[in-house]
């Protein structure tokens, strides 16, 4: 089979080997140089430099085209690439989802729509442009959320006390999100949307889907939230029990939206007992998401995923472990991207953690690395990214809230130290 695909992502954090036979197969990656870096050097590939300075679709297809290549399948698996994938594909004739489908799964206003109409419950929401065109009617009064349609990572994300607040933010340019802010938004307002704030804790899902059939399934609630960890505070979560219920609604929710092959990252709010759809991506989660569940089942989410997008059998998928006889695994990451333009310089407050036997897996920069400019999640780019492991949810959740309240970062600009208090609530 001759394989494209668009590499984004860093290698090590798919490992495309474990899920593609690349003697068997004839590889081609192609991406920035930067991008091609992160691929092992005795790898049997083919390596295809693009320039990056155009949207990944067009650099593609003008590579494509001077080619004369026909490819059997062209796959991305990141978040930022998957409509290339899909219209590159449909431009070539080549097989997989289509554009529409992998739509409904980036656009936040079209998937909680589809979500609605199947008869589930998902927050209140309202393109932007409609909320404005309105005069700031909403059919809620309460707190309200400022979202683009299809960010990520909780970037330009606000949250304001009331719909009226926040319809006066935009109007007024006092929306904290630069591009609504600008003199010319135009293009803007179309790609944000406002939803009613819904109350209660995060939880997420993840797994494999074949064919519409969910075959793999972890449940996960967040420690602390995207949007305060953009703001500069720790994250992260702790594997919990899925009962069938919740399978049944998880895979209600993926027919909704049309995720059909490969992995899945679904986000809910508990709001009274009631799951509230959030979003979902049909792609692996972020952080260590993908090494918590393979830790928790013997599943490495992208190597399976890898193989239902060539069609290949599913022999061998492990089964998970009874709830009774396994660990209980989360993730953690502190965030130094608030901090950009000084260098990490420690933690005071984690000595009592840093090898205690609930952290499998810690990872902390260097003293005098300096801190990213971006929100990150990865080990190695962020402060400090780690796994804990306990005997039970509750215990690993306690495990993680102390540590959050316990590290204070300290970071250096020249001789001038700087310390902040972090922490999110027990």
């Amino acid at each position: 089979m001759d394989i494209l695909i668009l590499h984004r992502i860093p290698y090590a954090k798919i490992e495309y080997a474990r899920g593609i036979d690349h003697d068997r197969h004839r590889v081609t990656y192609l991406g920035t140089r930067s991008a091609l870096d992160t691929l092992p050097a005795d790898l049997t590939c083919e390596r295809v430099e693009r320039p990056g300075a155009r949207p990944t679709f067009d650099e593609a297809a003008d590579w494509l085209d001077g080619a004369h290549r026909a490819f059997d399948r062209i796959i991305s698996l990141s978040e930022y690439e998957l409509l290339d994938a899909a219209r590159l594909r449909e431009r070539y004739g080549v097989p997989g989802a289509p554009v529409e489908q992998v739509t409904l799964s980036r656009d936040k206003v079209l998937m909680k729509q589809a979500v609605v109409d199947a008869g589930l419950r998902a927050p209140r929401f309202l393109p932007l442009a409609s909320f404005l065109e309105g005069g700031g009617a909403a059919p809620w009064t309460g707190a309200t959320v400022l979202k683009p349609h299809r960010g990520a990572s909780s970037v330009d994300v606000t949250v304001f006390g009331s719909a009226a607040e926040a319809y006066e933010a935009v109007v007024g340019r006092r929306s904290a999100v630069a591009e609504l802010d600008a003199r010319d938004r135009d293009g803007a307002v179309a790609s944000f949307e406002v939803e009613e704030f819904v109350e209660g804790p995060v939880r997420h899902y993840d797994g494999l889907v074949e064919n519409g059939t969910v075959l793999a399934l972890g449940a996960s609630e967040y420690l602390g939230t995207c949007l305060a960890y953009a703001q500069g505070l720790p994250m992260g979560s702790f594997q919990i029990d899925c009962p069938a219920e919740v399978r049944d609604w998880v895979s209600d929710v993926l027919a909704a939206v049309r995720i059909q092959d490969g992995s899945f990252h679904l986000e809910a709010i508990v709001h009274e007992g009631e799951l509230v759809f959030l979003e979902v991506g049909n792609r692996v989660g972020g952080a260590d998401v993908v090494a918590v569940f393979e830790l928790a089942t013997g599943i490495h989410l992208p190597s399976w995923e890898l193989r239902i997008l060539l069609g290949e059998q599913l022999a061998g998928l492990p089964s998970a472990p009874p709830a009774a006889d396994r660990p209980w695994y989360g993730w953690f990451v502190h965030p130094g991207h608030h901090l950009a333009g000084e260098a990490f310089d420690g933690f005071d407050g984690a000595e009592a953690f840093r090898g205690a036997p609930e952290a499998l897996a810690w990872h902390e920069l260097a003293p005098g690395t300096p801190l990213p400019g971006h929100v990150t999640y990865g080990a190695h780019e962020t402060a400090l990214a780690g796994i804990a492991v306990t005997g039970s949810p509750a215990r690993t959740r306690a495990w993680m809230a102390e540590l959050f309240q316990s590290l204070r970062i300290r970071t250096t600009t020249g001789s001038v130290a700087h310390e902040q208090q972090n922490g999110v609530p027990a």
